[in-house]
């Protein structure tokens, strides 16, 4: 279950940290999909994602929904942020267990733990524009046995 950070926000890096917190305790991992609409702007793009799920806020839903059948137990566990004007980059660990389909691979009800990296743009209104992520997807696929 997410934390909430009750420290005053007082500066737009303080907010859009806690807004990156909370996309990632509340919306990947609690499931909450329901923020998405409020926390991303409806045109966002995602620069990781291929080409044809780039735009908007449907393959966002989708990825969500993807990851929390897959790994119901998944959590992100921030070490630090960084924040200059309306980007933060926030490093991570992402751990969970793999109990459901996940890219076309059954159940391996394995444990996997590895690093992320997430860079997003905010606009003034504090809601995601612009997203880059990096994953060790390697490490991730090699603790699951579906890369050898």
């Amino acid at each position: 279950m997410a934390t909430e950070n009750t420290a005053p926000i007082d500066t737009v890096e303080q907010r859009n940290i806690a807004t990156m917190r909370r996309i990632y305790g509340e919306i990947f991992d609690d499931g909450r999909l329901e923020l998405i609409d409020e926390l991303f702007d409806p045109y966002m793009v995602n620069h990781t994602a291929p080409e044809a799920h780039r735009r908007g806020t449907a393959p966002i839903k989708a990825l969500v929904s993807m990851l929390r059948s897959a790994f119901p137990d998944g959590r992100t566990e921030f070490e630090d942020f960084a924040a200059v004007g309306d980007v933060v980059v926030g490093r991570n660990w992402y751990s969970g267990t793999h109990v459901g389909e996940f890219m076309g691979n059954a159940p391996t009800g394995r444990t996997f733990r590895f690093r992320q990296m997430h860079w997003m743009r905010f606009d003034s209104h504090g809601r995601v524009v612009e997203h880059w992520g990096l994953r060790d997807d390697v490490t991730h696929l090699q603790q699951l046995g579906i890369l050898g």
